[in-house]
């Protein structure tokens, strides 16, 4: 490194960590085009981090943040994950390594998952010089709303209306989990996390919909929409023009109607085109051909890819 480095381990971030950490993903998002922490990362980095995140700072010796790394360690499944960012200025100078490294440090057991968001040769050579093996890759696909939607042929016995916080609360938790069963860092949700997301600037009610049998009311499907850039962001966290996505979209596997994932898409879709948006986008698992045939089917094409990173 050509000045010496501190790494700096907190269990939470003052308002000045908070801010310098920020200002170290915006720049770097600007020069990488892509945004360097998921979503859970940066709602919790709002805040100061949550009971079960450590944060690493690498902080040079002007006090200068450089890098950050946020690591988690509540899954003994899995095993610790970790996401970083090294700022533009500073790369290829071994913070980058130094902040895996310490990020090793912190897991109970040694063992670790990096993610990169944005296949980016930086992060593969990275993971590949510190012997981290290919774990999950992460399609993000993107359509044109200016192009045609097909019409809503929603299935025999079922209505979609938008979610009501009281009403539907513990039911979407229950759908979400029984979807999500292989996904824990979606089906894990607990009520504070949806009332956190629910909080947040970006958050509209009417893009947020749900599907209830008519026969009993019983939730069996949802489609929460939600909004990048522009006015939804109005703490200029993401500087690009509007794009909407499909956030989360899914059917109770119990209810077994067929028909109701497409119906729904085009429910949020519509949506977002009326909302004068030019692109929608969405995240799916690479090896989800079922969901992926459904969304090449709507006129999504492969956009970009996130990719985990496994060592242990």
């Amino acid at each position: 490194m050509s000045t010496p480095i501190e790494m700096v381990v907190r269990n939470h971030l003052d308002s000045s960590e908070i801010s310098a950490v920020s200002s170290l993903i915006e720049s770097a998002s600007r020069v990488d085009g892509s945004w360097p922490l998921s979503e859970h990362a940066w709602l919790h980095l709002q805040h100061g981090g949550d009971l079960h995140g450590h944060h690493v700072l690498a902080i040079d010796s002007s006090g200068a943040v450089t890098g950050y790394a946020h690591v988690d360690i509540t899954d003994i499944v899995q095993g610790a994950s970790a996401e970083l960012v090294v700022s533009p200025e500073h790369r290829h100078t071994g913070i980058g390594r130094a902040l895996v490294e310490k990020a090793i440090g912190i897991s109970p057991d040694g063992r670790l998952r990096l993610w990169s968001h944005g296949e980016t040769s930086g992060a593969r050579e990275l993971a590949q010089a510190m012997e981290f093996n290919t774990q999950r890759s992460l399609w993000q696909m993107r359509r044109s709303l200016f192009a045609p939607l097909p019409s809503i042929d929603l299935p025999d016995n079922v209505r979609i209306r938008t979610f009501e916080v009281d009403r539907d609360t513990d039911a979407w938790l229950d759908v979400n989990r029984r979807a999500f069963v292989e996904l824990p860092d979606q089906g894990s949700w607990t009520r504070q996390d949806l009332e956190l997301r629910l909080q947040e600037s970006w958050f509209n009610p009417q893009g947020f919909f749900v599907a209830e049998r008519v026969s009993d009311s019983a939730l069996v499907g949802f489609h929460w929409t939600k909004v990048h850039g522009g006015s939804a962001h109005p703490d200029g966290s993401h500087q690009h023009q509007p794009i909407g996505e499909i956030y989360v979209l899914a059917v109770d596997p119990e209810a077994h109607i067929s028909g109701l994932g497409r119906a729904l898409s085009l429910e949020g879709l519509t949506y977002l085109r009326k909302l004068g948006l030019t692109q929608a986008m969405l995240y799916v698992d690479a090896d989800n051909t079922r969901a992926i045939a459904l969304y090449e089917g709507l006129g999504f094409v492969h956009w970009d890819t996130d990719v985990l990173y496994r060592r242990g």
